[in-house]
């Protein structure tokens, strides 16, 4: 081997010195390669290999360098504006009053779906209140007769041994009133009817009162008390046995104070002195009791007044009304065993509950002795102060009090 190719062939890494060359080329510099490279290819870039590397032991492609791994940056918490307690409380107040808007929305529609609804089931009797000849001029405020009947109707067999109501035939007047509403808005006045009053019934002359309800009912009734009172009848109500219990057991009963112990087997009533809440059972036999008093009848009209008052008065108030549970069975019951005239409908019972939650005035027809008419003994009226009662209502007048619970 020649010297040159041999000193070519070993040379160690520290000698920098430049390569001999061949005769046939020029020296090379130190570093350069022993031989040329192959000519570059003269394709497009893409069609160049491209140097493939290993990252973390997966095959890389590309030509890029490598970019080191970064820890993962951490990101700052992102702060929250602080609120005011003030913005709070403004959004608080305003939900809530948007609640109570929805809740007063929906109590005005239930309650006028509610009116409406009790107006289309209250009955009606023709002609109870029709004109007729010399019938009485119109009289300021409003009068209403209310009456309460001893018809069974509605009643089993069973219910009539409960409450003891017997087994009469038809009806008969139990209690009569009359209510007067002034205009002026002053308190009303509730007058009691005696049942057994002796007066004149048109086509029947002097016969008790309960006499012109059996023979001619609501109609002669309305016309007989318009021609001995001399005043004009606005409204007419009247309620039967069923109706009365029913209306009382819709409301949770109603509270009394009852003046002395009672024991009336044949009203089938019990009760102790003292304020206590009467069933519906409990209260018809309570209004219908002669037992107690020295005049049993006079008595009976006095917790007749008594008890309607209560009864009226609870079931005009907030609680009864505005709570479905009380309010939707008193309008069932009341609509389904109450009658009025044609002309009355539900805004006047409104009324007449109003009126009757007003504390009104309480007193009896002024009466004094007994007369003999064609249905035996009847009660005899006061008529100096009968005539001075019914003239201060005539006139929209307080009745004068040295005639109020006369008798």
């Amino acid at each position: 081997m020649p010297e040159d190719d041999r000193t070519r062939a070993v040379r160690r890494p520290e000698d920098r010195r430049p390569w001999p060359g061949r005769s046939d080329q020029p020296p090379r510099a130190a570093g350069a390669p022993a031989y040329p490279l192959p000519p570059a290819p003269t394709g497009p870039a893409d069609d160049a290999p491209r140097a493939r590397s290993r990252v973390y032991g997966k095959p890389r492609e590309g030509r890029s360098p490598v970019k080191p791994l970064e820890a993962p940056r951490q990101k700052e918490p992102r702060q929250k504006e602080p609120r005011g307690p003030r913005v709070r409380r403004r959004i608080r107040a305003s939900t809530i009053l948007k609640i109570l808007a929805g809740l007063l929305v929906g109590l005005l529609v239930a309650g006028i779906g509610l009116f409406f609804w009790v107006d289309s089931r209250i009955r009606g009797i023709p002609g109870v209140l029709d004109d007729y000849e010399g019938r009485p001029a119109d009289t300021p405020g409003t009068t209403w007769l209310l009456v309460g009947s001893d018809s069974r109707e509605g009643l089993t067999r069973a219910q009539q041994r409960k409450l003891a109501t017997g087994r009469a035939v038809g009806k008969r007047t139990d209690s009569m009133m009359l209510l007067h509403i002034p205009d002026g808005g002053g308190r009303p006045t509730l007058v009691s009817l005696p049942r057994d009053s002796a007066v004149t019934v048109p086509g029947m002359g002097r016969n008790k009162l309960n006499a012109a309800y059996a023979q001619g009912g609501g109609k002669l009734l309305a016309r007989t008390v318009e021609g001995v009172t001399g005043l004009r009848i606005d409204n007419y109500m009247e309620i039967g046995f069923a109706g009365f219990v029913g209306i009382v057991d819709a409301i949770g009963g109603v509270e009394i104070n009852v003046a002395e112990n009672i024991n009336d087997p044949k009203a089938g009533l019990k009760l102790k002195k003292g304020k206590q809440v009467l069933s519906g059972a409990e209260a018809l036999g309570y209004v219908r009791t002669r037992y107690n008093g020295a005049l049993p009848d006079f008595e009976r009209t006095k917790r007749q007044r008594q008890f309607l008052a209560a009864v009226v008065r609870k079931a005009a108030s907030p609680g009864v009304l505005l709570n479905p549970f009380t309010s939707i069975p008193l309008a069932m019951s009341a609509t389904d065993s109450v009658e009025v005239d044609s002309g009355t409908g539900a805004f006047d019972l409104l009324s007449l509950g109003l009126a009757m939650g007003d504390s009104p005035v309480t007193t009896v027809v002024p009466f004094g002795g007994t007369e003999s008419v064609a249905g035996g003994e009847g009660i005899k009226w006061d008529r100096a102060k009968a005539l001075r009662l019914f003239e201060a209502l005539k006139e929209d007048q307080p009745v004068p009090k040295d005639v109020l619970s006369g008798g």
